[in-house]
C-alpha cells in the first residue's frame, strides 16, 4: 500500500491584509494556483499573495482537522501563529 503524503497547513496573506488558511500536499503549487486564480475563489483577484507561515501537519485528517481549529482563530491569534509566538491548536 502506498505511504500517504505529509500535508501541510499554510496562510496567505491577501492585498487588504486578510488571511486565507488552507492544507495541501505542495504548499508552492498551491499558492501558484492561488496566484492564478485556480482554486479557492475566496483568493481570486484578491493579489498580490504572499505565502505567511506552513507547517508539516502529519496526514490529511489531523490537517483539516488543524485548519479547522486555525480557521476558529481570531486575527491576533494567527498574527501570533505567523510570528512564531503560539503553537498550532
Amino acid at each position: 500500500m502506498p505511504e500517504e503524503p505529509e500535508w501541510y497547513l499554510y496562510l496567505i496573506r491577501c492585498a487588504d491584509g486578510s488571511l486565507y488558511t488552507g492544507i495541501s500536499t505542495d504548499v508552492e503549487r498551491r499558492l501558484r494556483e492561488h496566484r492564478n486564480n485556480r482554486g479557492a475563489r475566496r483568493l481570486r483577484g484578491q493579489g498580490p499573495l504572499e505565502l505567511v507561515f506552513s507547517q508539516r501537519v502529519g496526514d490529511r485528517a489531523n490537517a483539516q482537522r488543524i485548519e479547522y481549529r486555525v480557521k476558529q482563530l481570531r486575527r491576533e491569534q494567527k498574527e501570533a501563529l505567523i510570528a512564531g509566538l503560539r503553537p498550532l491548536p
